[in-house]
């Protein structure tokens, strides 16, 4: 057995710091450009309609769901630096396109769709750096290297808008550097500030990165990745089959878990709206504040996770987690007997558009802005009558939104480490690259039917039925996992390597 060296041990605990930097700048380039995505869309191109932002919207998780295995298989054959400073450089590049989609004379929506498809394509690079972390830290390092991981992603998801509030100062205008013909505003900085944290981060893969691996154990192993001297065949550990049923199943059951929370997402603006009267300014206020209280939530969670989970193990944190989940969502079902308000004036207006076979497969959000008659300069609040559901569905108070947003906020870090944890577990010594790309790829795809779920199930239906289908799914997961429970172990422990 190799003893690792302090000098090793630094080198390896460096490497993995920058990992977490990636992750946490891949999920910055997501959230910085956010909540000015429309306005500056609607800016550049005034063909551009409500519709075609969710296709913007959803373009970077496309982007993401294709590159994760491509980058993860790259990883697995060549040194991780190769696929992480080309995912990187990508996403710098799509940034700089970012920040001229308005030179164009037309079709500037397209670029735009383009540019964002290619920013969720260089962030592909997730699938990588969770492979190389698993494939650095041994058994005892797993579970709180991957809770630091989320930690990062979360953290970035929260200081992504922070950063764009920040550049609003800036204003529409800003200031235009006419020898490169780029415009400097409130729409373009942040993206610019995100390609200038690709670089800097480029610099530190080159500088400071170097691949390690160890094995469960934590002893420095040989491995198809390391460059020169050193390279050389996978240890004897890596030797036996992966349990192909427990990765399907993780997998099935990281897509219901993301898919959950882009519904928990989407949802926020349009029900508070529809529930409370809210206007649009006041739903976006108000959920941003609940969204950030939850996402420090999540941070603490991911913290305490890593202790936790040396108590009771990971397989019981995740049913632990998926429980809090339903619960969240059960409480979200309308109980009481008094109903929301209607947006009476459309009745007295004579303007309820009649809903035609294209626009059911439109957005809530885009059904919404049809409702507002042209000559109106008032926002109509309320639930629109167009929305059937709204004249016989009990509202859901307030109280049951704050405790529900409390409860996902508390379930979902939970169950977002624990699979990643188990996952990186279940696979061992083996590359993990195209594993973790297929993971990754899940979650992309779930964050992508998610909100599509919602803009059918509770336009159509309300949010009765919403709720109702998601506690579906999950006790549907619960079940799952209770099936496959005694097959979520550690590939050493299943070849009686190691004692769980």
């Amino acid at each position: 057995d190799v003893v690792e060296t302090q000098e090793h041990y630094k080198s390896r605990w460096r490497s993995i710091w920058i990992m977490y930097l990636t992750m946490f700048l891949s999920s910055v380039g997501f959230s910085i450009v956010i909540m000015s995505v429309w306005p500056y869309l609607q800016k550049i191109d005034p063909t551009a309609d409500a519709s075609f932002l969710g296709w913007i919207i959803a373009s970077y998780s496309i982007g993401q769901m294709v590159a994760s295995p491509l980058f993860g298989l790259w990883s697995n054959y060549r040194p991780r630096r190769e696929p992480l400073v080309v995912s990187t450089a990508i996403a710098v590049a799509a940034n700089c396109l970012y920040a001229y989609v308005h030179v164009p004379h037309s079709h500037n929506k397209y670029y735009m769709l383009t540019a964002r498809a290619l920013v969720g394509f260089g962030a592909g690079n997730v699938a990588v750096v969770r492979s190389y972390i698993a494939g650095a830290t041994s058994l005892t390092e797993r579970t709180s290297a991957m809770a630091n991981t989320s930690a990062c992603q979360a953290i970035g998801f929260i200081l992504g808008p922070v950063f764009q509030t920040c550049f609003t100062l800036i204003g529409e205008e800003g200031i235009t550097w006419k020898l490169v013909n780029l415009q400097l505003n409130m729409y373009t900085a942040p993206v610019l500030f995100g390609a200038l944290l690709g670089v800097i981060n480029i610099i530190l893969i080159f500088a400071i990165f170097r691949e390690h691996r160890v094995d469960d154990m934590g002893r420095q192993c040989k491995s198809i990745n390391f460059e020169g001297e050193e390279n050389g065949a996978l240890d004897q550990d890596a030797e036996g089959n992966v349990d192909h049923v427990a990765v399907v199943a993780i997998n099935v059951l990281f897509f219901v878990i993301l898919f959950v929370f882009a519904v928990f997402e989407t949802i926020a603006t349009p029900l508070t709206m529809d529930m409370y009267s809210w206007t649009r300014k006041e739903a976006v206020f108000y959920n941003g504040i609940i969204l950030s209280v939850v996402g420090v939530e999540s941070v603490i969670v991911f913290m305490v996770v890593k202790t936790l989970s040396k108590k009771t193990g990971e397989r019981a944190i995740l049913h632990g987690g998926l429980l809090i989940v339903l619960v969240g969502f059960f409480i979200l079902l309308p109980w009481g007997k008094k109903l929301p308000n209607i947006q009476w004036q459309e009745i007295k207006n004579n303007s309820i558009p009649r809903t035609t076979s294209t626009e059911m497969l439109m957005p809530f959000w885009s059904l919404q802005a049809m409702q507002l008659p042209s000559n109106h300069t008032v926002e109509p609040v309320g639930c629109p009558v167009t929305q059937s559901w709204c004249l016989n569905t009990p509202m859901i108070y307030l109280a049951q939104y704050i405790s529900s947003d409390i409860l996902i906020g508390l379930g979902y870090p939970v169950c977002n480490v624990m699979s990643y944890t188990l996952y990186s577990k279940i696979l061992g010594p083996k590359p993990q690259g195209v594993y973790m790309g297929w993971l990754t790829a899940s979650g992309s795809g779930a964050r992508i039917l998610g909100p599509v779920f919602v803009s059918q199930i509770y336009t159509h239906l309300g949010p009765r039925w919403a709720f109702s289908l998601i506690c579906g799914i999950v006790v549907v997961s619960l079940l799952l996992l209770e099936i496959v429970y005694k097959r979520l172990i550690a590939f050493s422990v299943r070849y009686g390597r190691m004692q769980e």
